[in-house]
């Protein structure tokens, strides 16, 4: 039987060794090594050549998402999965967009985690029932905001959406990699377009509609 070859990074030992228990004796699953920050992940998978890195987000240097996406980089054939305790909408789509192809919560019951091991090392995108929870409401909202103010551009919804957070300009310069006059630009269309004097208008609007 072909062994799926693992590589643990995770900065407690604690949970790696758990981990470890937890899967070694599942069939066709090889613990190859474990790493305790993404320094070391990164150091190690030109050695070990794993197949799936299970990948913690939270460690001290190299978090795993900048983790994730340099190895998803350089080492395109290794499929990474997040393992994690946070299950916020900022840590899910950073990991998302640095290359991991599944996101799962630390928690999870056994089936659950070698279920996800085997689809990722088959190409597969999976997570965890929170985190699928979670994404269908993301879209779901996302889909409810585009038919609100179909009037507006899509970048004009995206900023729109950061002002309904109570983000500045300034913010949202920063936030989206515009220039100031752009985003301002873009602001006095939004303010145009929904026929309202202001920002605190603007935002009521948004926040009616689900923004």
């Amino acid at each position: 039987m072909e062994q799926i070859r693992v590589l643990l990074v995770d900065d407690h030992a604690a949970f790696r060794a758990g981990l470890t228990a937890l899967l070694k004796p599942v069939a066709g699953i090889q613990i190859a090594d474990e790493a305790s920050s993404g320094e070391q992940a990164l150091a190690l998978v030109g050695q070990v050549q794993p197949d799936v890195v299970l990948m913690d987000l939270a460690m001290p240097g190299m978090g795993g998402v900048a983790a994730t996406e340099r190895l998803v980089r350089d080492h395109p054939h290794i499929r990474v999965l997040v393992l994690s305790m946070a299950d916020d909408d900022d840590s899910v789509f950073a990991a998302l967009r640095a290359g991991a192809l599944g996101y799962v919560l630390k928690g999870a019951r056994k089936a659950e985690l070698v279920r996800s091991i085997l689809a990722v090392h088959g190409g597969e995108a999976i997570f965890g029932p929170a985190i699928a929870s979670r994404l269908t409401g993301y879209f779901t909202g996302l889909a409810k905001r585009e038919q609100g103010f179909p009037e507006l551009t899509v970048r004009e919804r995206e900023i729109l959406s950061l002002m309904a957070a109570h983000m500045t300009n300034p913010h949202i310069s920063e936030r989206l990699g515009l220039s100031g006059k752009t985003v301002r630009n873009h602001v006095s269309n939004i303010f145009a377009k929904l026929q309202v004097a202001d920002r605190a208008e603007a935002i009521t609007r948004a926040r009616d509609s689900g923004f």
